[in-house]
């Protein structure tokens, strides 16, 4: 265990601010908010035009277009939810015309389709420039090499790292997640200094760099990584900090908004710098969906004002945070939110996975031999999120052969696997040994330190 911090790591800390589009990132707040306003009311007009889901959703509100004046009346529009693009999946959410979508990204759904979102290449080209300013928030430079270790695919966190550093004109590296003893090999032979992953495969790697010998400091040229995708706490920064000898930078993002890099953590780590020019973000209360002042949790709300493709009106995150528009020691005046402190929805963050339990009561309700009681238990071992899935027998099964049993629970870790997309321990235990509820059922119990 590291007690101390590493030699020259007070120095690292100390380096200059940079910021990569200082006339967005540094503008009058008047003035942002009046670029914010006419941005929201083309918006709002192509949602209206094209989207006939939402149209018949402002129609019921009795609200028009030439409604939203500025973004004070952003409140007169309807939310719109994680369940409308499961409900309207694949396309019935699209704003343009599919010709001119040029790629898809999505995440796990309740029902183990993925939840798609549409982009064009004037989303993708946003979606770069907000990874642009976050590396850039974390010293990245055209002469740094970037080693991407977030997966490449459907989830957005590896192409938002390679678009980011591709736009600052940084050599990158796009490793992908896993095989760590070659990504090790490759930072240390070509010289990464930014590492993208999320937190708990960054601690994986500066543990096991350590376990084989690597001085980081030393031998490796790392300087700084941009972690995200999954909840991570203080103590885990310290962490990963100690381990790599790095600054450990926090970034926010969600497929249906733009992926990594809707908020992102400059060198002070006070807060992630909302990328407000190009979204505008709301606290509300989740209960009466009203709007809360700054400095108050409830829930973060997020609208699209440059975004093309599957623009998102008053889109609920269901995360819970606050907000300060208070200006920063790096010079930014973007509007900062604190670290997620909770979920208003049971959709659990397992590993940079989205996972909801009614995904896991969807394969236990169909599978042989097992009652619908079941608890999925979270945790955090050395620094990994674990999900252990306990399910109850049937009596019968329960006196079945130790065969037939072990058959039935490999099929079930297999079904779980295919939905979620992540690997799970599958527990069958005896018949009624699960607690009862005579009120809500409680299924999750989430030991992780949040």
């Amino acid at each position: 265990m590291i007690q101390t911090l590493p030699k020259g790591y007070d120095h690292m800390r100390k380096r200059e601010h940079r910021i990569y589009n200082p006339a967005m990132e540094c503008m009058d707040r008047e003035q942002l908010r009046e670029l914010q306003g006419e941005r929201l009311k083309k918006t709002v007009k192509l949602e209206y035009d094209n989207v006939p889901v939402y149209r018949a959703r402002m129609d019921a509100a009795g609200v028009k277009p030439e409604d939203i004046r500025s973004i004070d009346d952003l409140k007169y529009l309807p939310f719109m939810e994680k369940t409308d693009l499961r409900d309207y999946y694949p396309f019935d959410l699209l704003a343009s015309p599919k010709k001119d979508i040029v790629r898809i990204h999505g995440s796990s759904g309740t029902t183990g389709k993925p939840i798609v979102s549409g982009y064009t290449q004037n989303d993708i080209e946003v979606w770069s420039e907000m990874m642009a300013r976050t590396l850039t928030a974390a010293g990245c430079t055209q002469e740094d090499i970037v080693q991407v270790a977030y997966g490449l695919g459907l989830f957005t966190g590896g192409f938002g790292g390679y678009q980011g550093a591709n736009r600052i004109g940084a050599m990158v590296v796009p490793m992908s997640s896993g095989n760590t003893q070659r990504q090790i090999m490759m930072m240390k032979d070509l010289g990464a200094t930014i590492l993208c992953c999320t937190p708990s495969y960054a601690t994986y790697l500066g543990e096991t760099i350590r376990e084989m010998g690597i001085d980081p400091e030393k031998d490796l040229k790392l300087k700084a990584g941009c972690f995200g995708a999954e909840p991570w706490t203080e103590e885990m920064r310290q962490r990963i900090e100690q381990l790599l000898c790095i600054d450990a930078c926090d970034i926010y993002g969600l497929t249906e908004i733009s992926g990594p890099g809707v908020a992102f953590e400059c060198l002070e780590k006070h807060g992630m710098h909302i990328n407000e020019d190009q979204v505008i973000a709301e606290i509300i209360n989740p209960t009466t969906g009203e709007q809360l002042p700054y400095g108050m949790p409830g829930e973060l709300v997020f609208t699209t004002i440059t975004k093309t493709g599957m623009p998102m009106m008053r889109y609920r995150t269901h995360d819970i945070c606050t907000l300060t528009d208070d200006k920063c020691a790096c010079g930014r005046t973007l509007a900062r939110m604190g670290r997620i402190t909770g979920r208003t929805d049971d959709m659990l963050v397992i590993r940079g996975v989205n996972v909801f339990p009614s995904q896991i009561e969807s394969v236990l309700v169909g599978a042989e031999g097992v009652a619908p009681h079941y608890m999925l238990i979270v945790d955090r071992v050395n620094n990994s999120d674990t999900l252990e899935v306990r399910v109850e027998l049937t009596e019968d099964m329960f006196s079945d052969t130790v065969s037939h049993i072990e058959s039935v629970r490999k099929y079930i870790t297999g079904q779980i696997k295919s939905v979620v997309g992540i690997a799970t321990n599958v527990k069958l235990v005896a018949p009624k040994s699960i607690p009862r509820s005579e009120g809500k059922a409680k299924r999750v119990i989430d030991n992780r330190k949040l």
